[in-house]
C-alpha cells in the first residue's frame, strides 16, 4: 500500500489485517471483493482478503508462534486443544482442511477425528 500508511485507521486495523494474512491496498486498487474502509467520507485503504485455504495455513503458523514450536511437538493434550480452537474458527469447513490439520500437527486424519469426537460427545453430556 502507497498510501497513508500512518493514517489512524491504518494503525487501528493492521493487526487485525495481519492477523488474518489480507493485505492492504490503496483503494484504487480494489476489486469487487475487496473491503475499501472510509475515514470521515475519505477512502483510506482496502482490504483483500485471503482465500480460505490460505487463511487455515496463516491460523497454523499464528499458532505455532504461539506455542513457540512446531505444532507436531506439542503433547497429546496441546493438540487436542489446538482442534478445537479450529474447529471454532471453521477450519474444517475448509477444503482438506483435516488432512491440513492433521500433517501441521504430526498425526493422522483418524486422529484428529477422533479429537473432533471426542470434543463433540463432551460437549453432548
Amino acid at each position: 500500500m502507497t498510501g497513508p500508511a500512518d493514517h489512524p485507521l491504518v494503525t487501528a486495523v493492521k493487526p487485525l489485517v495481519d492477523a488474518m494474512g489480507a493485505e492492504l491496498l490503496d483503494p484504487e486498487q480494489a476489486t469487487a471483493e475487496d473491503v475499501v474502509l472510509t475515514w470521515e467520507g475519505a477512502d483510506i485503504m482496502a482490504v483483500r482478503l485471503p482465500q480460505l485455504s490460505e487463511s487455515l495455513d496463516h491460523i497454523l503458523a499464528a499458532m505455532e508462534r504461539r506455542h513457540g514450536m512446531p505444532l507436531a511437538d506439542l503433547d497429546r493434550k496441546a493438540k487436542q486443544g489446538v482442534v478445537r480452537t479450529l474447529e471454532a474458527r471453521g477450519a474444517f469447513a475448509v477444503r482438506h482442511g483435516v488432512e491440513t490439520v492433521a500433517g501441521a500437527l504430526g498425526v493422522s486424519r483418524f486422529t484428529v477425528y477422533n479429537y473432533l469426537n471426542r470434543d463433540n460427545a463432551a460437549k453432548s453430556e
